[in-house]
């Protein structure tokens, strides 16, 4: 009986050592002494120790355990290991880790995430927020743009040129803004909140396009020549990568550029012929000059010996003969510039390569770095500040909007409702703060962008979708008082631009999250390639031990996290907070026990169980999320008026992490395996529920009474109180029916009777002339009455302005400079 208390004890005190991540020699040496103190009580014998160095040595002498285990697991590792495509190698090659690294460990540094500084404007990017951005918002006319005239006006086009919106990323040297990505993303956020025709003309620009690969790879005679034509708006880009037969798939591209000799200005030079097909290119109809992207092949090696060159990128000048462009597409009546471009054995000069001849066959990487900040910045941004309009406008059409004698967002299905928007969209902000101050230290972090691009372009689809619910019939119709419906067509487009959302959850999140920002995988890749046998024993050595310490440590990690409900974990605050803290830093250790059995059971077979790695991803995703959502309400001073906001997000981020694990568990193939990983996880069912009714009257309250909160919610967003401005009226008819109302309750009990919420003008001249209330509380409310009726009433229209027609001079007018 003695003898096994002292196994237990060893076997405690190893598992406190894997917990707290020793050494695996500290480890053991921890062990050994817990021996020690075994003989010295003479319960420990020969036989004990004779098993404790048999099961510690052959670990702990690293000759031994290179020769007799590592060795054999490099050999078993090499059969196993799946291929690895040379775009999916320059993908992982090309991105950074970050915070998602800390999430992926199994023990987040809540102090590290804290630490991270938060985002500010500078007093130039502020000005631009409060001048040229909220003038150009003022300029819109929704309804002319997109069901007129099919573009933006030349008055806007020109104000974007001039005041450089596509310039934001140039640096200054060239005539560029040089902002901030937090900038960028404030500057998209607002603009996104009145137009997704105007934010998507400014967004491209300043992502993946000339000017981003420019600054980062082009030669100083490229920069030199189109960078500050670029910043001055005398050249407008895009960037052709996608095709008919390559959309998510952008490595398999059809299209193709051959190194020769040919013709140009009268002189025979080195170039390429190209020919290409290409669609959905936002900006083509109005570009001048052409980012394009293709494969290079060199068959007489007139750049070096490597035929094959690969993906290589170019521009290509808007007059360039035999360049087809002109047609537009027509993405779900959200008419920003976008169509195909097609060129047939055009010949073009090898210096149009971005970064010249000896960036050939080096696109690719460009592209996935690039886009890797670029997808943190546009689509995540416009999704945040279309979620913090569209949730005050719902909530202020709530509360003015009344059926059965109060006010709609009072009902609780409404409240239901209300709580997911304000919800999400708090989330949304807290999300694309910190993933753009992550770009603004330097990272490019391809997990993060994936994350963002899918999650809050799908959050925004929930936003919208609730929000036309709450509207019903004033979301329908529309007109020039529809500030919902080309919204609610136009959100599937960001779902499948920049890499569609199906790929993005199922193959790109944990794909490549589990390569990049687990600490031991790639470095096990890495040493399995290496040639000389004796450094890849070496570093495959170090890696795969390393590796399984992790494992240890985790298993460990969970096992304590699912006996104790993690009810011993740190967490950097002890208010309301620090459950989320605790909980995440459990999951966290739970994403990583889940992975490294996944690999180990399924090897190169989970690449294609694309669902099992989507529910990883899931997690993951949750992690972050929930991170930047705790790190926000930290930055805005832990103030107790946002906590229902918080929470809501919290506590359904959390509960989709747990539907999460339990899917991933309830689904794995190996059953065995997954009832002993459900007992490790969550052996006692879920932790925690969805938000409560309490929880959601208290956002749908917020959202319907104007407040400090409700205002932080909002922060940022073109809501200026002028003629033309749709969510400035709603705010201010949401001011007035509230300051209504107890005059409207003076008349009622005047009148000793319950009236409807109607015909405020009328009531006010009756009131006025009882003598009940005065001419400025009349005033009031028929100024009531005015706002009340244009916030419900909807547009309609003659059948002949409904009918499509040609407008010949407005087909000829000038758009951005090209004919649209």
């Amino acid at each position: 009986m003695a003898d096994f208390i002292w196994f237990l004890l060893v076997v405690l005190t190893l598992a406190v050592a894997s917990y707290q991540r020793t050494s695996l020699v500290t480890a053991v040496a921890i062990g050994a002494g817990v021996m020690i103190l075994g003989t010295l009580f003479g319960d420990i014998g020969l036989l004990g120790w004779v098993v404790f160095l048999a099961l510690t040595l052959p670990f702990t002498l690293a000759n031994i355990r290179q020769q007799y285990i590592s060795k054999k697991l490099l050999a078993f590792y090499r059969k196993v290991m799946p291929e690895m495509s040379s775009t999916e190698q320059e993908a992982i090659d090309a991105g950074t880790v970050w915070w998602d690294g800390d999430i992926f460990s199994g023990k987040p540094d809540w102090d590290k995430l804290h630490r991270i500084p938060k985002g500010r404007l500078t007093a130039e990017e502020q000005a631009f927020l409060d001048g040229p951005c909220d003038k150009v918002c003022s300029m819109v006319d929704e309804w002319q743009i997109n069901h007129k005239d099919a573009d933006l006006p030349p008055e806007i086009w020109q104000f974007l040129k001039e005041h450089k919106f596509f310039a934001m990323i140039i640096k200054k040297e060239y005539g560029g803004l040089a902002f901030s990505a937090y900038a960028q993303s404030r500057v998209l956020q607002k603009l996104a909140g009145v137009s997704a025709v105007l934010s998507s003309t400014v967004g491209v620009p300043n992502s993946l396009g000339p000017g981003e690969l420019l600054q980062h790879y082009g030669t100083k005679e490229q920069q030199d020549h189109y960078l500050p034509r670029l910043a001055a708006g005398e050249e407008i880009p895009c960037f052709a990568l996608t095709g008919p037969e390559a959309g998510s798939d952008a490595g398999a591209i059809p299209d193709v550029g051959v190194v020769c000799k040919g013709e140009w200005n009268g002189e025979e030079v080195l170039g390429m012929r190209l020919t290409f097909n290409k669609r959905y290119i936002t900006l083509a109809p109005v570009a001048t000059v052409i980012g394009l992207a293709f494969k290079l092949q060199d068959p007489e090696g007139l750049l070096g010996d490597n035929k094959e060159p690969g993906i290589t990128c170019a521009l290509i000048p808007r007059d360039t003969k035999g360049l087809e462009i002109g047609r537009r597409h027509l993405p779900l009546n959200t008419p920003f510039q976008n169509g195909p471009i097609k060129g047939e054995d055009i010949f073009v000069p090898i210096d149009y390569i971005i970064g010249g001849p000896q960036m050939a066959g080096r696109g690719w990487r460009m592209l996935v770095e690039c886009l890797s900040v670029g997808r943190c910045i546009t689509l995540p941004s416009s999704a945040a500040g279309g979620a913090k309009s569209v949730s005050l406008a719902t909530g202020a059409y709530a509360r003015i909007r009344r059926q059965f004698r109060m006010p709609v967002g009072h009902m609780e299905g409404v409240e239901e409702m209300l709580a997911r928007i304000g919800g999400n969209a708090y989330l949304m902000d807290g999300v694309t703060r910190f993933s753009t101050v992550g770009v603004d230290l330097g990272e490019k972090p391809s997990v993060i962008s994936a994350i963002c691009k899918y999650h809050l372009t799908e959050k925004m689809r929930q936003v919208i979708n609730d929000a036309m619910d709450v509207h019903g019939g004033k979301g329908v119709m529309l007109g020039p008082n529809n500030y919902l419906g080309r919204g609610y067509q136009g959100v599937p487009v960001s779902i499948t631009v920049e890499g569609a959302n199906i790929l993005t959850r199922n193959m790109m999140i944990f794909g490549q999250g589990a390569m990049r920002c687990h600490p031991y995988v790639l470095k096990e890749i890495e040493a399995a390639s290496i040639e000389d046998k004796k450094e890849a024993l070496q570093a495959f050595d170090k890696a795969v031990f390393g590796h399984i310490g992790f494992a240890v440590a985790n298993t460990v990690r969970s096992i304590w996290f699912s006996l104790t409900n993690g009810a011993f974990s740190s967490a950097p605050f002890t208010d309301e907070t620090a459950r989320y803290y605790k909980l995440l830093q459990g999951y966290s250790a739970n994403l990583a026990l889940l992975t490294d059995v996944s690999m180990g059971v399924l090897g190169g077979d989970l690449k294609r169980r694309e669902r099992l790695s989507a529910r990883l991803g899931d997690i993951l995703s949750g992690l972050y999320m929930g991170s930047t959502t705790l790190k926000r309400f930290d930055e805005e001073g832990r103030l107790k008026e946002d906590l229902p906001l918080l929470h809501w997000a919290m506590q359904t981020t959390l509960h989709d992490i747990e539907t999460a694990i339990d899917d991933f568990l309830a689904n794995f193939p190996n059953r065995a395996i997954a009832a002993a990983l459900r007992v490790m996880v969550i052996p006692f069912g879920r932790r925690i529920g969805k938000p409560s009714d309490k929880t959601e009257h208290a956002i749908a309250k917020m959202l319907q009474t104007p407040s400090t909160a409700r205002s932080r919610l909002g922060y940022g967003q073109y809501l200026t109180r002028e003629e033309g401005s749709l969510f400035g009226d709603l705010e201010q008819t949401l001011d007035d029916v509230l300051a209504s109302e107890p005059i409207f309750e003076r008349i009622c009990k005047h009148k000793k009777a319950k009236l409807p919420f109607t015909r405020l003008d009328t009531l006010a001249d009756e009131a006025l002339a009882e003598e009940v209330i005065n001419e400025e509380e009349a005033n009031l409310l028929r100024k009531t009455e005015a706002g009340r009726l244009r916030t419900i009433n909807v547009d309609d229209f003659d059948h002949e302005e409904l009918v499509a027609k040609v407008n010949s001079t407005s087909a000829t007018k000038k758009r951005g400079g090209k004919a649209a």
